[in-house]
């Protein structure tokens, strides 16, 4: 038990560390960076259909713990790109309120899922319709920890295309809330099981997942297929998820 304690807690003081004093330079949040970051072409300029999922670190202390994450797709031809976030304030689900590669308040993100070409076209239908479905899209259903967060949401999403094989990072804390009302069941890759306790505290096993252990939010666990510890507040440390 202290070795896990060991392992939950260490990896979030340096997460504070790096917060507090290796410069968290993203300045006011209310005066932060939400330009574009540069990592999509003009739609205009991209006439394939596309998908992609985001994540940056969450605004001012929370981003100790956590990321936030959202969705991006476009039809085939279509002149804009749509972004969906999942959000605390006003009704939560929220259609171009920023940049579709936007800084997060002044954070940089980082692609977590990559897909183009006809294999887009044929999952957008069934990732908007989860979006058009969302059970918790009501003002007051947003919350922070253990969820349901913009983490949970875009997790919903992902679940409805499996084939995919995506997973969100550790610290995407919200991911593991149950927002089916199922605190067991298959992985969503389908690849394994998992069990959760309203959120708070889980455990996780597949092929895709790896070995995943949430306790109150924070995420320890190895990935196996492609070698990786993943630590709480720091992320992924080894081969990337792919994308």
């Amino acid at each position: 038990m202290l070795v896990f304690l060991f392992l939950v807690f260490a990896p979030l003081a340096a997460s504070a560390a790096r917060y507090w004093w290796l410069a968290d330079d993203r300045g006011n949040w209310q005066t932060a960076d939400r330009s574009s970051a540069g990592l999509l072409q003009p739609a205009a300029a991209h006439p394939d259909a596309m998908i992609r999922v985001f994540a940056a670190r969450t605004v001012r202390w929370r981003g100790i713990f956590a990321v936030h994450s959202w969705i991006v797709v476009k039809e085939k031809n279509a002149s804009a790109y749509t972004r969906y976030d999942y959000t605390a304030w006003g009704d939560p689900i929220r259609t171009n309120g920023f940049a579709p590669d936007g800084r997060w308040f002044g954070a940089g993100p980082e692609t977590i899922v990559a897909l183009e070409g006809e294999r887009a076209e044929a999952l957008i239908p069934k990732i908007r319709h989860v979006i058009e479905t969302y059970k918790f899209r009501a003002y007051g259903d947003y919350s922070a920890w253990p969820g349901p967060n913009s983490n949970t949401f875009v997790q919903a999403a992902l679940d409805s295309v499996p084939e995919l094989r995506a997973v969100l990072p550790p610290t995407a804390i919200g991911k593991d809330f149950p927002y089916t009302g199922k605190w067991f069941g298959v992985s969503p890759s389908g690849t394994g099981v998992y069990a959760s306790l309203a959120g708070f505290v889980g455990l996780k096993v597949g092929w895709i997942e790896g070995l995943e252990v949430n306790f109150f939010g924070a995420v320890l666990g190895v990935d196996f297929r492609r070698p990786a510890l993943k630590l709480p507040g720091l992320g992924r440390f080894g081969m990337a998820a792919g994308v």
